[in-house]
């Protein structure tokens, strides 16, 4: 979704003619678009990554009669962080995914559809129901251990947490972290087993430890995903087992409404030098973009590194709003042998004495996913991410039989090894974000406001009940594309920042520094 580094140049897009042709041939869906005339360097709309929050609000600038825009991505296909990688050795090969592999919640009965749902639908993407929850068995350091009553208990406990933190917001309680929450109403996990039923419904999904995840934004994200009663979708998560992979959907989507002259592929943000006139954005190949609006949907990761210079810098309050929030990490490990020999269940989850030391575990050779394959993917997160992304491809490979041969002792080495590395990845800098405590609605609003009513900004960070998520990005593009629509059919411009966030929690006059 994002862009980086620096250099500067004039030229006009038309000189782009082999770079998109290039990016086009490189996907089956991209090979559709319309040509069209080479654009000026400067439009109305200036769309900083392909991811679905950019060719989203894309489609929703097009639908409002604009269509003086160009998307600017680092890549040479759409599709941000969701990235396919033929894996295996040749002859058995598969498309797995290096980034999403769900669908989280889809429609129950004519009910709210998830939009991420209906455009997979609309696409006709390669999709089978995933049973997370039910079809998984059971392991810990000494091999196979039956714990699935601790593990419903944990659904129990989470259930519950959701439902209080329902009421504290109703309450304008004080957010807390999710092992407070957990301790405070008693459900505090103590064993090594009990750890990994709550890595499962926390850390797996949410990415960071109970300690570093907001109880109040955890509690309503789940509702407003599984809970059509609450807002959301439904308690079906459906996985992606197309050979175009997952990212076909956004490059078919953008067929139907892109022409070339509105795509530049291959090309990282340096800067951004943006006013109250517009914004200017320079490129590592040498490309000065002008327009009259910028929407920025990289990563936050990338927002609070140093990868693109925004000048002038970042107001006090989009500064600390940047930085609010996590950008986690989410490594996926996967291996191929030559037979299969583990579980026959989707999933599997692991109980070290060292929490969250290799833990889920997912069979890609179930029938319902790719049989025949051989391949079994083990998933870290956290703070075990950058850990496993400096080790080599021999301490890798070491590490994780470690724990597959305390599963199954007879183990053989894999014939091929590959990991998904999000946090080295500059383009990324993590997977997705996550809420730390106390959530502060207003660093969520000042995360979301525009910079002079020309720089805005889009993606599943700013998305406050779907963060971390495609249908947030998705639901991100959708509502900045109508506000920047809005600003340039002579309707309000600036999303103003939250002033007062010092102010959002009072505290005792004798704490206050003098």
């Amino acid at each position: 979704m994002s862009l980086s580094r620096v250099t500067v140049g004039t030229v006009l897009l038309s000189l782009l003619a082999g770079t998109v042709a290039q990016g086009i041939t490189s996907s089956q869906s991209l090979a559709n678009f319309t040509q069209a005339g080479p654009p000026p360097n400067n439009t109305k709309v200036l769309i900083l990554g392909g991811g679905m929050a950019g060719i989203i609000a894309a489609r929703t600038l097009h639908e409002q009669g604009i269509d003086d825009f160009v998307v600017v991505d680092a890549k040479t296909e759409f599709g941000g962080r969701m990235i396919q990688k033929p894996f295996g050795l040749t002859g058995r090969q598969v498309v797995v995914e290096n980034g999403p592999s769900w669908i989280k919640g889809t429609q129950d009965g004519d009910g709210n559809a998830n939009p991420v749902w209906e455009l997979a639908q609309k696409h006709n993407l390669s999709m089978v129901e995933s049973d997370l929850y039910g079809s998984i068995s059971f392991f810990d350091y000494t091999g196979p251990s039956n714990y699935s009553d601790a593990f419903d208990t944990s659904i129990d406990a989470f259930n519950n947490a959701t439902v209080v933190a329902g009421r504290g917001v109703v309450e304008n309680k004080v957010d807390l972290d999710l092992r407070s929450a957990y301790s405070y109403l008693g459900m505090a996990p103590t064993t090594p087993q009990e750890q990994a039923c709550q890595y499962y419904q926390v850390d797996f999904p949410f990415l960071q430890s109970p300690s570093q995840t907001s109880w109040f934004a955890s509690a309503w994200r789940h509702n407003f995903t599984y809970v059509p009663e609450a807002g959301g979708y439904s308690d079906v998560n459906m996985m992606s087992v197309d050979p175009r992979g997952f990212a076909f959907i956004v490059q078919a989507e953008a067929v139907d409404f892109m022409k070339t002259n509105q795509i530049l592929y291959n090309e990282t943000v340096s800067s951004i030098h943006y006013d109250e006139n517009g914004v200017t954005v320079l490129t590592q190949g040498g490309y000065n973009l002008t327009a009259e609006h910028a929407l920025v949907t990289f990563s936050v990761g990338v927002l609070q590194n140093t990868d693109v210079v925004f000048q002038p810098a970042f107001p006090d309050w989009k500064r600390e709003a940047v930085n609010s929030i996590e950008m986690a990490g989410y490594n996926k490990i996967f291996l191929q042998f030559n037979d299969t020999f583990w579980f026959d269940t989707e999933m599997g989850l692991y109980a070290d004495l060292q929490r969250g030391k290799y833990p889920v575990w997912q069979s890609l050779d179930h029938p319902d996913f790719f049989p025949g394959s051989g391949i079994i993917s083990v998933t870290v997160t956290g703070d075990y991410s950058p850990y496993v992304e400096q080790l080599n491809t021999t301490q890798l490979q070491d590490e994780v039989m470690e724990v597959l041969r305390t599963m199954y002792p007879d183990a053989p080495d894999p014939a091929d090894i590959h990991i998904a590395a999000w946090g080295s990845n500059t383009l990324y800098r993590g997977a997705y974000s996550n809420w730390g405590a106390s959530f502060v609605p207003g660093h969520l609003q000042n995360l979301r406001a525009n910079l002079d009513g020309h720089l805005w900004f889009a993606g599943e960070a700013t998305s406050l009940k779907s963060f971390g998520l495609l249908q947030g990005a998705y639901l991100e593009g959708q509502r900045v594309g109508l506000e920047i629509a809005n600003c340039i059919n002579g309707g309000q411009c600036t999303v103003p920042p939250d002033t007062n966030i010092v102010n959002a929690q009072p505290y005792p006059s004798d704490l206050q520094v003098q």
